[in-house]
């Protein structure tokens, strides 16, 4: 059967004009948490809805359990909804499994099998297991992958969950928004319902948003590297004290922080050579995330080929530190911060 979109579903799941099997999974695990909570209110407005509706968790499925409630006539219904969540077939006992191929083969007409993935990980590309449970999904049933929200669309759920909340949010602070806290919609909503308290009714300004939205690990070490290479002692170190307020893994830092410096790096290289930034995408993964070259341009000036050769071998230093050394992470963090900042110091002074 041919993939359903997420309007399709939608459609489908509140009529409850739903038949076989349906797989919903993708990376955006709010929305597919509300899809389930929202079928489940359907469905158990249903006569019997007690009978005709179970649940099963993928942790410790019994295959013969799940098989009994799909095999099951409904009571006083055209459908029973047998639902499974976070499904891993990567663990599941290899004779489970099996039973649960026959089951999706030989499903009845009376049952609609439902899985969903609110929260579990999956690697779809690599993850051979997935691969061949996908296959058989699409040959028997539908799936429904739930993509992340981006752009104008990911603004105006913003824009209607803070007026459902009594407040104003324009799309401008929206993406505003959106650039300090990341694009996952289960963070958005936290901050949006934390904004919404802190201004009771009225518009959510820009600086409310600045003042009490968490920013999220990449937009804080951006920050953080931004400070670094135009030698901001005091904005570095507060920013420092941040990531470990907001309780972030040094290595995690890390990494983000030297990637931002390869950035710089790669950056300031192709301009020496004569060539537009914009070429990288052609060669490193940078597709759909071209801001990270224009930041890099932008941040790069007054920084030579030299300095930032040298700040990498620091953060290297550093990486070996964090995952070696008995010596404690946050003095090996400020001693990285120091050096970067000596560095840039030095380079706009020479």
């Amino acid at each position: 059967m041919p993939e359903l979109t997420e309007a399709q579903w939608k459609k489908a799941a509140d009529r409850l004009e739903l038949d076989g099997l349906y797989f919903l999974y993708g990376e955006e695990k709010y929305l597919i948490a509300a899809y389930l909570k929202r079928l489940l209110k359907k469905a158990s407005e249903q006569p019997f809805a007690d009978f005709n509706v179970q649940r099963f968790s993928g942790d410790g499925l019994l295959a013969d359990k799940v098989a009994d409630a799909a095999e099951a006539l409904p009571m006083m219904a055209e459908k029973k909804y047998v639902v499974i969540t976070d499904l891993d077939v990567e663990k599941l006992p290899a004779r489970e499994l099996s039973k649960l191929y026959e089951l999706v083969e030989n499903l009845p007409e009376t049952t609609v099998l439902l899985v969903f993935q609110p929260t579990l990980e999956m690697d779809m590309k690599k993850s051979a297991a997935w691969k061949k449970w996908l296959t058989a999904v699409k040959k028997q049933g539908t799936v429904v992958e739930v993509r992340p929200r981006d752009g104008a669309e990911l603004e105006r759920l913003l824009c209607a969950y803070a007026e459902k909340r009594g407040c104003e949010l324009s799309r401008q602070d929206a993406a505003f928004l959106i650039s300090q806290c990341g694009k996952e919609l289960q963070t958005l909503f936290h901050e949006l319902d934390k904004l919404c308290a802190y201004i009771g009714k009225g518009a959510i300004t820009r600086a409310a948003i600045d003042r009490v939205a968490v920013k999220n690990l990449e937009t804080t070490v951006f920050l953080l590297s931004k400070a670094l290479v135009s030698a901001q002692y005091d904005k570095a170190y507060s920013l420092l004290d941040l990531l470990y307020q907001q309780r972030e893994e040094p290595v995690a830092v890390l990494a983000v922080l030297s990637s931002a410096y390869v950035d710089l790096y790669r950056v300031r290289a192709c301009v020496q050579g004569g060539h537009s930034p914009a070429e990288l995408a052609n060669y490193f993964p940078y597709k759909g995330k071209e801001f990270r070259l224009k930041n890099a341009e932008r941040d790069m000036k007054g920084l030579s080929l030299e300095k930032l050769r040298e700040s990498l071998e620091v953060l290297l230093e550093t990486d070996i530190g964090l995952k070696s050394s008995r010596t404690g992470d946050r003095i090996l963090m400020e001693k990285l911060i120091a050096r970067l900042l000596l560095i840039a110091e030095k380079e706009r002074i020479t």
